[in-house]
């Protein structure tokens, strides 16, 4: 299946109520047990209020409580578009694009984007990962260092797993320490897994912990050896670092976790984009966490 098309989009979210609606039905359905009188009832909406009233005890449900729109005053057309476009885009969507194509402020354009990157990152959830399962880590913006030595003045540390069958998991790290990375890999990668990494000295010990360890000498211009390299996590490395040279210019320190959680939920979907839309228009988090 392909991605829907503008048109599709606005055909299936053509009103603020439509949106409302929509989220009404997924998270509470169009009947279900009211929490103040118990009682099976079917909710009418409120007019003029995001909300809905139980019809046998009036009290009011709010479905936009515990989602990414719930302190906002903007049209959830425009936030439903919002989403639309990171899901319909490889290289991401800047703050000031969102300005462009809504209608809002630069400074409401700048919120609904890092909402709504906060949004996929919760709804990509944990990776599982087994197998063969790649790691590296690589460092974004700052000012370069020189040719030798590892790491930049500035430079933020991303570390990233990815598993060759499966889904990738970044976060950011504050230095690329044997006891710093370890851990990360021991609790999100399976026993037995086989570690496919540099010569970097913090991964040494790997074989000790319950994992193959296998490693590529990029300082001699070794990028694989019988099927052992890295080059996939290198590939999203470059992706991430060109779509926030390009499209965002740059990402300060504070925020740059939330970019590639992003890019982590848009490679983890890659074998059905077209799934992306209805799952971050449908996925919010559970009623008794809200």
């Amino acid at each position: 299946m392909k991605p829907q098309t503008v048109r599709q989009f606005f055909q299936q979210f053509p009103t603020d109520q439509a949106c409302l609606d929509h989220i009404m039905l997924v998270r509470y359905g169009k009947k279900s047990e009211c929490p103040k009188c118990d009682k099976q009832t079917r909710w009418s909406k409120v007019s003029s209020q995001r909300a809905y009233a139980c019809q046998w005890c009036g009290h009011h449900v709010y479905p936009c409580v515990g989602t990414p729109f719930e302190a906002s005053r903007t049209s959830l057309q425009l936030w439903f578009f919002a989403i639309y476009l990171f899901t319909t885009t490889r290289s991401g969507v800047s703050a000031k694009e969102l300005q462009r194509q809504l209608g809002v402020t630069y400074k409401c354009a700048w919120r609904m984007g890092h909402e709504i990157r906060k949004h996929m990152s919760f709804v990509d959830g944990d990776a599982n990962l087994d197998g063969d399962v790649e790691v590296d880590e690589t460092y974004v913006g700052g000012k370069k260092k020189g040719k030798r030595g590892r790491g930049a003045d500035g430079k933020t540390i991303l570390f990233g797993m990815l598993d060759r069958d499966g889904d990738l998991m970044t976060t950011v790290v504050p230095n690329t320490k044997g006891a710093t990375l370890k851990p990360l890999i021991q609790s999100n990668v399976k026993s037995g897994s086989t570690i496919h990494s540099d010569e970097w000295p913090a991964y040494n010990g790997l074989n000790k912990s319950g994992f193959e360890h296998k490693k590529c000498n990029h300082g001699a211009k070794q990028y694989s050896i019988d099927g052992s390299h890295f080059n996939t996590l290198e590939g999203f490395w470059g992706r991430l670092k060109r779509s926030i040279n390009g499209t965002h210019i740059h990402v300060s320190k504070e925020h740059l976790i939330k970019y590639a959680k992003e890019f982590e939920y848009r490679y983890n979907s890659r074998l059905s984009p077209e799934k992306m839309l209805p799952e971050l228009l449908s996925t919010y988090r559970p009623l008794n966490q809200v």
